[in-house]
């Protein structure tokens, strides 16, 4: 009962499938292959009809595999802006919020593509408290973020001025009301979307736990919650260790 769909993820792990057409693109930063993937998912949730299950499999890394411009803006004005966001060392959550203002997919736009179809988001969660308007950008997920946020983001992290002048310009008409803000969380079309973490970082760690323990050693979980700079935290864990 599976018509077909397409999935996308990083160099190297594509397997081959019946009936899914799978594609490998970029990871941090988007590429063309991943643009192409874009295009070939929004085709399947724009077909996407009232009688039809949209079966949505995301994980953390979606947010730059896949990669749909907003209208105005192309794949090397969102690589910059990408590129620069990591460069300053912005979070995921802020990083995540300027690619939702700067897409046709993310921060609910693909649910708001696959309407009147029903979504149902199988989640693997990369994101402390699995926010879902954070995992992948939240292709699915209402989102509480402005375009005025993305532009404080993008200022916090020294991006703004440095930004490709249509990344500008199309922030800018959103702040300004021109351009239509993500979808609210309750908005209409998200009534046919459900979200199920199926895996998170706690489940990770459970398991590499167990593993350690069946192996001999003395393990513990000391946090689910751990933040900071990766640089940092490696002095951190290699103290601890």
């Amino acid at each position: 009962r599976i018509h077909g769909g397409a999935v996308v993820t990083k160099y190297g792990h594509g397997k081959k499938c019946r009936r899914l057409e799978v594609i490998e693109g970029g990871h941090p930063v988007p590429d063309a292959a991943g643009l192409r993937a874009a295009g070939r998912i929004g085709d399947w949730v724009d077909a996407a009809g009232p009688e039809d299950l949209v079966l949505f499999l995301l994980s953390g890394g979606a947010s730059a595999l896949l990669p749909a411009p907003a209208e105005g803006l192309t794949l090397a004005d969102k690589q910059k802006v990408t590129d620069a966001m990591l460069r300053g060392g912005a979070p995921i959550e802020a990083l995540n919020c300027v690619r939702k203002h700067l897409s046709q997919l993310k921060g609910g736009h693909l649910a708001r593509r696959a309407a009147p179809a029903r979504v149902l988001v199988l989640v693997v969660s990369d994101v402390i408290g699995d926010q879902l308007d954070v995992i992948g950008s939240g292709p699915a997920a209402g989102d509480f973020t402005v375009f005025s946020d993305a532009r404080r983001q993008m200022k916090r992290f020294g991006v703004w001025r440095s930004a490709p002048k249509a990344v500008r310009r199309h922030i800018e008409r959103g702040v300004a009301g021109l351009t239509a803000e993500t979808p609210l969380p309750g908005s209409p079309p998200l009534g046919r979307v459900r979200h199920f973490v199926a895996a998170n970082n706690e489940t990770a760690l459970r398991a590499a736990c167990a593993k350690a323990r069946s192996l001999g050693y003395r393990a513990a979980i000391l946090t689910r919650r751990l933040r900071g700079e990766a640089r940092a935290m490696g002095v951190l864990f290699a103290s601890l260790a």
